[in-house]
C-alpha cells in the first residue's frame, strides 16, 4: 500500500497544476509539425531533484522538450537493431562487476536487515514498481545500483515524454537474492546459477513485456500503448547507459527481462 501511495503522489505531481507549474502538453499533432530529432533542443527546467538519501526517490516532474523555435518536439521510436547483439553481456562479464561493486553474499533475510549500512531499500516508487510476484529476492541494492535503477526509470519516463507516449513505469522482477533464496530457486529451476550476480546487490531484472500505466484516478482513460513499443523505448534507454559504461545488460528471452548489473 505504501508503494502505491508513493506512485499516486508522483502521478498527482505530474498531473496537478497546484503541485508543480503546469507545462504545455506535448501532443502528437503539434510535435509532428515541429519536426523530429531537431539538432538543437531546449528542455524546460524541472524542479531540482534532491540527492538520494535512500532507495526511495522524489516524484517525477514531467519535462517539456522544445526546439530552437520554442515549439514542442517529438522524437521517433527507433529501438535497437537486435536485442541479442545489443545486450550480450553474459554471466562471466557481469559477475566480475558484481564482485567488484557488491556486498559479500547475504545468508538470509534476517541478515539483510542487519546490513542496512551496506544496502538501501528500493521499494516501489514513481520511477518503477516491484513485481508483486517477486518471491525469490528482496528489494535491496547497493547505493550504486540503486542510483542506476533510478536513472533507468527516470530516463524511460523522459523518453516517453519526448516521444509523446502516455507515461508507464517499469516493473522490477528480481533484485537481491540471499543464499537461502538461491537454494530455494535452484530446487525449481535447475538453470538458476549458484553463483548468481543477484547475490551481491548489484544486479536487478526489469521486465520488458509488462508495464504499469500511469494515470490519475480521477482523470481520463489513457491511450493504450503496445508493450512492444514500450520495450523499444526501454531498449534505447538501456543501450545509451550501456554505451556510457554504466552497466552491463543481458537480454533474457525465457525470463522476459533485461538482466542488468551496475558498473
Amino acid at each position: 500500500m505504501a508503494g502505491m501511495a508513493v506512485c499516486v503522489l508522483g502521478v498527482v505531481r505530474c498531473a496537478n497544476p497546484g503541485v508543480v507549474a503546469q507545462a504545455p502538453a506535448v501532443s502528437a499533432a503539434s510535435a509532428d509539425s515541429a519536426g523530429q530529432d531537431a539538432p538543437s533542443a531546449v528542455v524546460d527546467a524541472a524542479p531540482e531533484r534532491p540527492e538520494r538519501k535512500s532507495g526511495l526517490h522524489a516524484p517525477y516532474a514531467m519535462p517539456v522538450f522544445k526546439g530552437a523555435d520554442g515549439r514542442p518536439l517529438k522524437n521517433r521510436i527507433y529501438s535497437v537493431p537486435s536485442f541479442r547483439r545489443t545486450f550480450p553481456d553474459l554471466q562471466d562479464v557481469q559477475i566480475v562487476a558484481a564482485r567488484k561493486w557488491g556486498v559479500s553474499p547475504v545468508e538470509d533475510r534476517e541478515e539483510a536487515e542487519r546490513r542496512k549500512d551496506e544496502l538501501v531499500y528500493v521499494g516501489s516508487n514513481p520511477y518503477y514498481t516491484m513485481d508483486k510476484q517477486m518471491t525469490y529476492s528482496i528489494p535491496y541494492l547497493v547505493p550504486r545500483a540503486s542510483d542506476l535503477l533510478q536513472n533507468i526509470g527516470r530516463n524511460f519516463l523522459d523518453s516517453l515524454a519526448i516521444k509523446g507516449i502516455p507515461l508507464h513505469t517499469l516493473i522490477v522482477t528480481s533484485v537481491l537474492r540471499t543464499e537461502h533464496d538461491v537454494r530455494r530457486l535452484r530446487r525449481f529451476n535447475t538453470n538458476a546459477s549458484e553463483a548468481s550476480c543477484h547475490r551481491f546487490g548489484t544486479t536487478f531484472d526489469i521486465c520488458y513485456n509488462r508495464y504499469n500505466t500511469v494515470s490519475h484516478p480521477d482523470g481520463p482513460e489513457r491511450r493504450a500503448v503496445r508493450n512492444d513499443s514500450l520495450k523499444w523505448v526501454l531498449s534505447e534507454v538501456l543501450r545509451d547507459l550501456r554505451e556510457q559504461e554504466l552497466c552491463y545488460v543481458k537480454y533474457e528471452v525465457k525470463q522476459g527481462c533485461f538482466h542488468i548489473t551496475v558498473r
